[in-house]
């Protein structure tokens, strides 16, 4: 698992931005990282690769994580409350006791994810 610093990571969003927002830039593509803990709130990380990603614990309330690539990642505990996951990949992803409260699932495929413990009190 690779780590990713503060900076490389705020560096790669802002890019990851200009993409989704103008064509420009270069989309994300953090597959593997080790974003455990990350402060991700309001993120923009629409379409964006984080298959096998470790975001456990990661603050991810209001994040845009529409059509992403969650595959495989851990987001044990993560908070996702609020988070626009419409459409994203979530198989086999570990959302064991992650706060998906008044997230929009909508069209995201969750097969085979583990949500045990998690809370989907309000999500779409």
């Amino acid at each position: 698992m690779k780590s990713i610093s503060k900076e490389t990571l705020s560096k790669v969003l802002e890019r990851h931005s200009m993409w989704a927002k103008t064509g420009e830039g270069e989309k994300a593509n953090l597959s593997g990282a080790n974003l455990s803990g990350a402060n991700l709130y309001r993120a923009n990380l629409y379409r964006a690769n984080l298959s096998g990603a470790n975001l456990s614990g990661a603050d991810l309330r209001w994040a845009d994580l529409s059509w992403a690539d969650l595959s495989g990642a851990n987001l044990s505990g993560a908070n996702l409350s609020g988070a626009n996951l419409y459409r994203a990949n979530l198989y086999r992803a570990n959302l064991s006791g992650a706060n998906l409260s008044g997230a929009d699932l909508r069209w995201a495929d969750l097969s085979w994810a583990d949500l045990s413990g998690a809370d989907l009190s309000g999500a779409d």
